[in-house]
């Protein structure tokens, strides 16, 4: 009896026996029968879920679903299916319905980030592998709950941000390798301080910000309120609190930091090597936030046990001069890949490159290998930024932190935000 692509995967995961699935197996001699095609379903499709990047079929992977609680979204992804592929895509209302559509291999979470975990957790049980927009997860035990259920349940995990293996990092002017090899060689020296500044891009998002003011509004016919509201807590319906501007409200996100921040932050760690450490204190420098609307910050420390730091810096704050992106004891490294170590490419020359890395999700499904950023590394470089709306949130000068417990020291209000509790009947 013949075993298709889909029956093999789910029954490999479920196995774990397997870290290899041949290629031939799912369609020999490099060819995918149309029977073994990956297929995808995005849940989200009022922003980045149909980009045209994520929005795509081809040769390799299908869209064959879409999933919105906005029917005005709903069916701008249906006549954008029509429109690109020519065929109608199976449309959902509710994102469980999607997870647990048999035709669906891939689930892709497009949503705001109260849902990531719940969703990513819901797919690795019904057997999908999970494609995650950033930041991977609202809060640390969340993201603790996304590892258990990925790894348990045997699934392949993809946070997308990409720029560890890929493209020109933001403002540097050079991708991340060439930085992951030299500090490396140790010709930096060691403890090293990354400073991620507004002249390496991170402004570009910074006022993301909520209002305060906010003046209850009927709910739109077209938007299931409840719905998108999900987990997080009721509040009357804004139309601020929805769709585009949602980041500005503790309760989804936490503006600029976590839309971006995992972009600039996941490649820090990366390149310091820390996928598996947790800093071990943050310190943040911002006004008073509002218990709702999330404000502006001038300065975000973090500091690992080894003395390596990560800076972030915000509103109102220019660092003096010609600012390094990367220091240590024995050199500096400024954008555009500009070191005081003389004749440094011809010394690095004399290293090993970086070992490589999984960067391709499907190929990755299909083999049962990790992917470059998976679960584990990607809740490191999420946990920075929760980190920081922590501090954030309470007023926080300093915040001391312990990575074998993933809890804060002596801090019942700042452990209190690592489990957060979710609106009922919503739970992980």
């Amino acid at each position: 009896m013949k075993q298709n692509r889909r029956t093999f995967l789910k029954t490999v995961g479920a196995m774990g026996l397997f870290s290899i699935v041949p290629r031939k197996v799912l369609g020999g001699n490099g060819h995918i029968a149309p029977s073994d095609q990956l297929t995808k379903g995005i849940i989200g499709v009022g922003g980045i879920g149909k980009s045209t990047s994520h929005f795509t079929s081809d040769e390799t992977y299908r869209l064959v679903a879409i999933c919105d609680v906005d029917d005005k979204h709903l069916k701008q992804g249906i006549d954008l299916g029509k429109q690109k592929f020519g065929e109608t895509l199976k449309a959902y209302h509710d994102f469980r319905d999607l997870i647990h559509d048999s035709n669906v291999d891939i689930v892709h979470i497009a949503t705001p980030p109260h849902w990531h975990a719940l969703m990513s957790v819901e797919a690795a049980k019904a057997g999908k592998d999970i494609w995650c927009e950033k930041p991977m997860t609202r809060t640390i035990g969340e993201g603790k709950r996304v590892i258990e259920a990925v790894q348990r349940y045997n699934r392949i995990f993809r946070l997308n941000t990409w720029f560890r293996f890929k493209d020109t990092f933001y403002g540097l002017g050079t991708t991340v390798e060439p930085l992951k090899k030299l500090v490396d060689s140790g010709l930096l020296g060691w403890p090293l301080k990354v400073t991620v500044s507004g002249t390496t891009g991170f402004a570009w998002k910074f006022y993301w910000v909520g209002r305060d003011n906010l003046v209850p509004q009927p709910v739109p016919k077209e938007l299931d309120y409840d719905m998108w509201l999900g987990p997080a807590p009721f509040k009357p319906y804004h139309p601020h609190r929805v769709h585009q501007t949602f980041r500005g409200y503790w309760d989804y996100d936490g503006g600029g930091l976590t839309d971006m921040g995992q972009h600039y932050l996941d490649p820090v760690q990366y390149i310091l090597g820390k996928d598996n450490d947790f800093p071990v204190k943050v310190e943040a420098d911002a006004p008073q936030q509002h218990s709702d609307a999330v404000g502006i910050w001038h300065k975000i420390t973090y500091t690992y046990a080894d003395g390596c730091q990560i800076i972030l810096e915000g509103e109102g704050f220019e660092s003096p001069g010609h600012t390094p992106y990367i220091e240590g004891p024995k050199g500096k490294v400024y954008k555009g890949f500009e070191c005081t170590i003389p004749d440094i490419m011809n010394k690095l020359a004399e290293y090993p490159d970086p070992e490589p890395q999984r960067t391709d999700f499907l190929e990755c499904v299909r083999s049962r290998q990790k992917f470059a950023l998976n679960e584990v590394n990607g809740h490191h470089s999420c946990t920075l930024v929760n980190l920081g709306t922590v501090a954030l949130r309470l007023g926080r000068k300093q915040l001391q932190f312990d990575p074998a417990t993933q809890r804060f020291v002596d801090d019942d209000a700042a452990n209190a935000l690592i489990n957060q509790p979710m609106r009922g009947p919503w739970h992980i």
